[in-house]
């Protein structure tokens, strides 16, 4: 839902949150013209070998968890930790240069159903040393 949010500009209720998907986007960034690749992972369970081979597709990551399931926040330091240790990799041709992660709560509106308070996301973030935002 995020991402077809990111792209079309509207909220769209009914999707396949199961179906990972590439998406093809181009917006302007600080007056420059952007194209991305999105890759929507849809938070499906994986063995290590296809969440390895994702992370060394992408070139920058937003870590969402839902703040109505506690699950959800405690794959993010796993994660996390993931990215780093693959794209800080002698293998990569871009070793050492980490690339940009930000860590993401979303359905912040749903405050009766809330699981993982705001501390928490902003201490994780501080302990990863990574911003942290909390949005719907």
């Amino acid at each position: 839902a995020l991402t077809v949010r990111f792209i079309t500009r509207r909220f769209i209720g009914d999707y396949d949150p199961t179906l990972e998907m590439i998406y093809r986007h181009m917006a302007v960034i600080d007056g420059e013209m952007v194209h991305f690749e999105i890759l929507d992972t849809a938070g499906q369970e994986e063995d290590s070998l296809q969440i390895e081979e994702k992370i060394k597709w992408g070139d920058g990551f937003a870590v969402v968890y839902s703040v109505t399931d506690r699950c959800s926040f405690d794959e993010v330091m796993r994660l996390c930790f993931l990215i780093n240790h693959i794209h800080s990799s002698p293998k990569r041709s871009s070793a050492g240069e980490q690339p940009p992660v930000v860590i993401v709560g979303n359905k912040k509106d749903l405050q009766f159903d809330r699981m993982v308070s705001t501390e928490d996301g902003e201490n994780l973030s501080k302990a990863l040393k990574l911003p942290f935002y909390e949005i719907s």
